[in-house]
This record gives C-alpha cells, sequence and structure tokens, in this order.
C-alpha cells in the first residue's frame, strides 16, 4: 500500500470538462482508489481519453503535489469557490481503511469554500463511516457511491448523501426508491446547459435525494453489467 508521503495530488484551477463548467477539479493518485470500487479496470470512465492521461501522469508523479502544498493550493481558492475533489482517485487509505490524516486535512483546507466529492470506499471498515459523516457536517461534501437503490437507501439512513450509478438506457428523470428516498438524475446529463457549476446538488441538496449518474464513456457495458450484478 503506498505511503500518504509519496501519494501526489493535482489541482486544475479551471478545468475544461464540458460537464463540470470551469470550476477547480483534483486529481489523485491511482492508489487512492479502494477494492471496493466495482469499475476499478471495470469501465471507470477515468481510465480512458484525455483524463487517464493526466491521471497516470499525476499516478507516476510527474504532475501534482505532495500532500501539504496541495492542500495550501486548495486553502488559496477564493471564498465560497465550488470546487471537485476527485475527478479520478478516491480516498487516501490503508487496506481500505481512510486516511483520517487526510481527511482532517482536506476538511481545514476546504474551511470558507465548497468542495465535494464521491466516494466508493466501504462504509463497514474501520472508521470509514465516522470520518466521512465528520467531513459532511463540516462542510467538505462527500457523496457516498453506490450501484443499486438499496445501497443508497442505507447510506441515507445512516445520515450521509448517496449518488447511484443507474444503466445508460435509464429512461426516467425521476423516481422513488422502496425506502420513499427520490432519485434524481444528474441534470448535467439531462441537459445542454446545466454544468456543474450551475447545478451544485452534488454539493448541497435536500438529505433524502440521490443523484443518479447514467452509465456513459467507452466503458459504459462494463459499467451497465457492474450495475446489474449489483442490483
Amino acid at each position: 500500500m503506498a505511503k500518504l508521503s509519496d501519494l501526489r495530488f493535482h489541482l486544475t484551477r479551471v478545468s475544461s470538462n464540458v460537464k463540470t463548467g470551469p470550476i477547480p477539479v483534483s486529481t489523485s493518485s491511482r492508489a487512492t482508489c479502494p477494492a471496493s470500487c466495482p469499475f476499478a479496470g471495470n469501465g471507470c470512465y477515468a481510465e480512458s481519453g484525455p483524463l487517464a492521461i493526466h491521471w497516470a501522469a499525476v499516478t507516476r508523479g510527474e504532475r501534482g503535489q505532495p500532500l501539504r502544498e496541495f492542500m495550501a493550493a486548495i486553502a488559496a481558492l477564493p471564498a465560497g469557490q465550488l470546487w471537485r475533489h476527485g475527478q479520478a482517485g478516491d480516498f487516501p487509505h490503508t487496506a481500505g481503511r481512510i486516511s483520517r490524516r487526510y481527511l482532517r486535512a482536506i476538511i481545514a483546507a476546504n474551511r470558507g469554500r465548497n468542495g465535494y466529492t464521491y466516494t466508493h470506499h466501504n462504509l463497514a471498515i474501520g472508521e470509514n463511516a465516522s470520518l466521512i459523516r465528520s467531513a459532511n457536517r463540516n462542510g467538505f461534501t462527500v457523496n457516498v457511491s453506490t450501484e443499486s437503490e438499496s445501497a443508497a437507501d442505507r447510506a441515507i439512513a445512516a445520515g450521509l448523501p448517496a449518488v447511484l450509478a443507474v444503466p445508460s438506457d435509464e429512461t426516467r428523470v425521476t423516481w422513488q426508491t422502496a425506502a420513499g428516498n427520490r432519485v434524481l438524475v444528474c441534470p448535467a446529463q439531462r441537459s445542454d446547459t446545466k454544468t456543474c457549476a450551475d447545478c451544485k446538488l452534488c454539493h448541497k441538496r435536500g438529505r433524502r435525494v440521490i443523484i443518479a449518474f447514467l452509465a456513459h464513456g467507452t466503458g459504459r457495458r462494463k459499467v451497465n453489467a457492474a450495475i446489474a450484478a449489483a442490483t
């Protein structure tokens, strides 16, 4: 397992991604991805195209910064700035246990700013659930990534925001889960005009709203199969 000191993190101050819009986005070394992610090597959108090239360079240490400098870059963002953590990568960990040092550092660096992210880390391992809950309480939004409505419902029942991967051929825009939570397909995937910079739902929304993401990218067939296996 890579040491935290060996990892690299890159902050792109103005994203060129048409979906996110021109907000800052970060990329973390590949070793931050947990084994619990069903899309690693199996349709992950970050494993193809220009993002894959950038991610590989960060992972090799050719781009990006060590922890201290990365946190300083986040803290230097303008007050109130919306930004996305982990366009590729997740939270540093040891055998699936999220790094407490990293989470505390990013909560502190994000103070006064509006950071948000997603994680595939297993909530049942170590103190992962409490660390993610603490981040959300302190203004850094961590969405729990799920592949089934039941898993999303469990995350919400645990007091955590959830997002849901759905098949690429899903035609519904909104619906309810068995627990009565509302599922809403990402506006940026339903409109040519909405971006994350406009929408902001992944940063702040009603407690019982689940954001759904249609499988996309060149690996969407593999993602569809992984979703089917989880439901």
